[in-house]
């Protein structure tokens, strides 16, 4: 893609702002594209409630580092911030509630952090900390029903578990200008993920969290392949008309 330059601030604020920022914007997009897919009606009124949700959460955050369409639309990849976590293919429906249960849990925890203080993000976090809430009960109850219901759900949930596992160490990377326990945060994570998933007759991942290839690389800006592709979608309209007005 040939990019216009984007100005982002450079501040440990608008670093913070921009990771957490593109958390939200990516998983928005990812959960946009179950549109129409959707195994049954509930569902696709709950993912796009999730996705809209995220996405008030994305443009808050890129404003306080720079201007939000710019960040979102005529970014390059490498200029990217959002673990890679996010950024995973939506897969089966298996593979997105997986998804959602390793992030709903991790956002639903540090936003509750940040909310308690009185950092730049407290007002933020304050409000959203309630919506995300219902992200982590809906991802929980989703893999409860999967993961205790048929042979087949619950080989597919444990698949979905097992192929994310490995990008879930990164929520929990130090990020520049975002001030929280991180000991406190992983330990609480991995309980509460450790409940739900043995609750649903599952087993936790065995391997490690992280690989010599995954630690930290989406903060730093090296993404997975298919993020590119997402990426182009995602930004298609804006660059197809650079400067319109609606």
């Amino acid at each position: 893609m040939n990019g216009a330059s984007v100005t982002v601030g450079e501040a440990p604020l608008a670093t913070a702002a921009l990771a957490l920022g593109d958390d939200a914007l990516v998983l928005s997009h990812r959960l946009g594209e179950w549109a129409g897919h959707a195994p049954v009606l509930e569902e696709e009124v709950a993912l796009a409630n999730i996705a809209l949700d995220l996405l008030g959460q994305a443009r808050t955050l890129l404003s306080l580092a720079g201007d939000e369409d710019e960040l979102a639309y005529l970014r390059e990849e490498r200029s990217f911030r959002n673990a890679q976590l996010v950024e995973q293919p939506n897969g089966d429906f298996a593979r997105t509630i997986a998804r959602q249960l390793f992030f709903s849990v991790h956002q639903h925890l540090l936003y509750g952090q940040l909310a308690a203080g009185d950092g730049p993000f407290a007002p933020l976090a304050g409000k959203a900390v309630k919506e995300v809430a219902y992200h982590r009960d809906h991802a929980e109850q989703w893999t409860l029903r999967l993961g205790d219901g048929t042979e087949e759900s619950h080989a597919r949930m444990q698949s979905a578990l097992d192929g994310l596992w490995r990008y879930t160490g990164e929520l929990f990377e130090p990020v520049e200008g975002l001030a929280v326990d991180r000991a406190a945060l992983r330990e609480g994570w991995l309980a509460a993920v450790t409940e739900v998933v043995e609750r649903a007759t599952l087993r936790m991942p065995d391997g490690p969290q992280t690989g010599a290839w995954t630690a930290g690389a989406g903060r730093q800006g090296i993404h997975t392949e298919s993020f590119g592709r997402m990426l182009a979608e995602m930004q298609h309209l804006h660059r197809s008309h650079p400067g319109a007005s609606w």
